[in-house]
């Protein structure tokens, strides 16, 4: 958006609009090499844009990564390291950063970080969001795939009724047909392609799935076969992910036809994957790529050029990358870097780099108490013994468990852990996740080497 100084000057500050999405992996998406054409226009953004390679969750679970994108923070430093828990102290959130550089700011959709339930959130629990609010904390339980409510910055239920998706859309394209002379700062947050929590089932809009009836199966789940659900789940799974990136592709148009497009960086993601449950108990909570690896397509000032970021990233350093993006300052609360210094030379840099290494850290709970370090080429984790996660997010020792080498073993089939014939690259990324959880948790915990793990 062009801004008039007193002096007749201009200068740019482009808006900011976030797409996030839920429980959606990275290889849904054709710029991501998915052979499924479910998002030709998110694929048109990313040919114009920026693809970041390997972006990585930095909690596989929804409020604990919802509260990461807030806060630019890791779950042990925000406090919601489980679901049902709000932020603590988080220092100046993401919202509160753009509103304090004069935008208007907004919020559409799932929130689940004001522990309300199906109650409004109450203004002192949105984080900043203050211009427009259209939200409900637990949206899974305030709402069905074709009707439901969320609540307005008064608290007072919004009601829908047809597809969630595009119910939720409709009331972010109200926000952006807005007048406003300040720029502006907008999350819309899909439930979808989440299941419906209390149908126990993925819901795509009617007639979607069975265009995906016979559905291309990625290689992690065809290794499993009778394992999960992905069998019966997938063609409304697909079903759902090509009916956002069609509401996306009207969020575009709409900003083209209000002459905001090339003004606005427009950013989507989504906060985890999905495991279909062939990992573990649920969908995510696992420090596997079908778990922690997620889309992430950047459009707009700063990210034009068809770039595609190498390196690993967390979603930590997604909100300083964004301020960084609109020349706000980052606040010292924030504990992720800008990518910033990535676009443009394929992420291949070492200098003023997220994770200063190229391994991303990685924190889990809920199914166990978790760390792992995910590089370009490795995956290693390691696990509290005797936890399930639910109870404490911290231990003072864990157990190697997990080291999958993607170079050769791109689905992590094949655990090494444990072997010999690795103890050398173990040890290296070892020393490599004790510096994270020493920099990240001011904390020593004991790693202990791995018996083989099956």
């Amino acid at each position: 958006m062009a801004v008039d100084d007193d002096d007749g000057r201009s200068h740019d500050r482009p808006n900011v609009l976030v797409v996030f999405t839920d429980q959606q992996r990275w290889d849904t998406v054709g710029a991501y090499d998915s052979p499924l054409d479910l998002t030709p226009n998110l694929d048109v953004a990313a040919d114009a844009g920026t693809v970041y390679e390997q972006a990585v969750s930095s909690q596989p679970v929804c409020a604990p990564t919802r509260a990461c994108l807030q806060t630019g923070q890791y779950a042990t430093t925000h406090g919601v390291w489980r679901n049902g828990l709000v932020p603590e102290d988080t220092g100046t959130t993401l919202a509160e950063a753009f509103a304090g550089a004069g935008y208007d700011t907004g919020y559409v959709g799932k929130w689940h970080l004001g522990g309300t339930g199906t109650d409004p959130v109450p203004e002192d629990r949105r984080l900043g969001y203050a211009d427009y609010w259209r939200a409900a904390d637990a949206l899974e339980h305030t709402s069905h795939p074709y009707e439901g409510l969320v609540y307005d910055g008064d608290g007072t239920r919004v009601e829908f009724d047809g597809y969630r998706v595009d119910a939720l859309t409709d009331m972010a394209v109200d926000f952006l047909r807005h007048d406003r002379e300040n720029p502006f700062f907008c999350v819309l947050s899909h439930l979808e392609p989440h299941h419906q929590n209390d149908m126990e089932t993925y819901a795509a809009p009617a007639g979607y799935e069975w265009r995906h009836r016979d559905p291309w199966v990625p290689p992690d789940l065809r290794a499993r076969p009778g394992q999960g659900d992905w069998y019966g789940e997938l063609p409304d799974y697909y079903g759902i992910c090509e009916r956002i990136d069609e509401t996306y592709g009207r969020l575009l148009d709409v900003l083209a036809d209000e002459g905001e497009l090339e003004d606005t960086i427009v950013v989507f993601v989504s906060d985890h994957g999905s495991h279909f449950r062939t990992r573990n108990a649920e969908y995510k909570r696992s420090v596997h790529d079908s778990s922690v690896r997620v889309p992430l397509v950047v459009r707009g000032p700063g990210f034009e050029g068809g770039n595609r970021v190498e390196r690993p990233v967390s979603l930590v350093d997604l909100p300083p990358t964004l301020l960084d993006a609109a020349g706000v300052e980052v606040p010292a609360s924030m504990e992720g870097d800008s990518t910033l210094p990535l676009v443009g030379d394929g992420g291949r840099g070492h200098s003023s780099a997220p994770d200063r290494d190229g391994g991303v850290f990685v924190q889990v709970s809920e199914s166990e108490v978790g760390r792992a370090i995910r590089t370009d080429r490795w995956t290693y984790g390691v696990v509290a013994p005797g936890t399930d996660g639910r109870e404490t997010p911290v231990s003072d020792r864990y157990v190697e468990r997990y080291l999958y080498d993607r170079h050769a073993d791109p689905s992590q089939l094949t655990n090494l852990a444990g072997r010999s014939e690795y103890r050398a690259v173990a040890d290296r990324l070892r020393e490599r996740l004790a510096e994270r959880i020493r920099e990240v948790e001011d904390a020593d915990p004991t790693i202990d080497s791995a018996e083989h793990y099956h």
